[in-house]
């Protein structure tokens, strides 16, 4: 048994499938014939995407289908795995060209790999094997739900046209990485209201990102004034 192995657990039979979820496209840079993850990462997108409709489905019997959609979308987002792969230790066996730059925390190389992991495990052990072990991944299933997290950006904009009749601004602050791996930093501020950063694998994301935060930060600061 891997050590990755014993964190997720469950123990290959075939551990071949589980060496293959790990090798990243970086490995055709040396071998150019080398099978990568992307196939497992192709089906495993369409597992977790099952499990994690099934955990919504059922923790939360109340709700329609637009929450249930925000919760999953939440539950398994690119942030939300690439979190689980570093928790769970994956960079150190992620299998990358020799050289190569560091693998940014939240990089989609990370999401990447959790997805394969996922469609490795499926394709050796079920649909049973795969359940088992999606419960055992470090996945925010506890997260708080907000009231904003349908469209957070359309939020702050009716927001921010409320209280001073403006759009929210939003501004690229930094782009790490590389092209093919980008990770990216979003300023979005609203006059009157304040601003906030965050960071994420695209801009639209990392835009979508930064206005959960303010809309966070504004809902801390409504508590706090209450409590005064």
């Amino acid at each position: 048994m891997t050590e990755l192995e014993e964190r997720i657990g469950y123990v290959f039979k075939n551990p071949a499938l589980l060496e293959r979820a790990l090798a990243t496209p970086a490995v055709r840079m040396i071998k150019p014939d080398a099978k990568d993850n992307q196939r497992l990462e192709f089906l495993g997108d369409a597992v977790i995407g099952l499990l994690s409709a099934e955990v919504v489905f059922k923790r939360h019997p109340d709700e329609q289908e637009g929450p249930l959609t925000v919760r999953r979308t939440r539950l398994v987002s690119g942030a939300a795995l690439a979190e689980a792969a570093e928790k769970l230790g994956m960079r150190n066996w992620l299998k990358r060209n020799i050289g190569a730059h560091e693998i940014p925390s939240h990089a989609k190389l990370l999401a990447d790999a959790v997805e394969a992991v996922m469609g490795a495990v499926w394709l050796d052990g079920g649909l049973e094997a795969a359940r088992a072990v999606f419960r055992c991944l470090p996945l925010p299933f506890n997260a708080a739900f907000n009231e904003w997290d349908v469209n957070p950006k359309g939020f702050l904009q009716i927001k921010a046209q409320a209280h001073s009749h403006q759009r929210p601004v939003y501004e690229l602050v930094e782009v790490k990485g590389s092209a093919h791996e980008p990770i990216v930093t979003m300023r979005v501020t609203v006059v009157g209201l304040g601003s906030a950063e965050a960071t994420a694998v695209s801009k639209t994301a990392a835009e979508v990102a930064a206005a959960s935060a303010l809309l966070q930060k504004l809902q801390r600061k409504q508590k706090q004034k209450r409590k005064a």
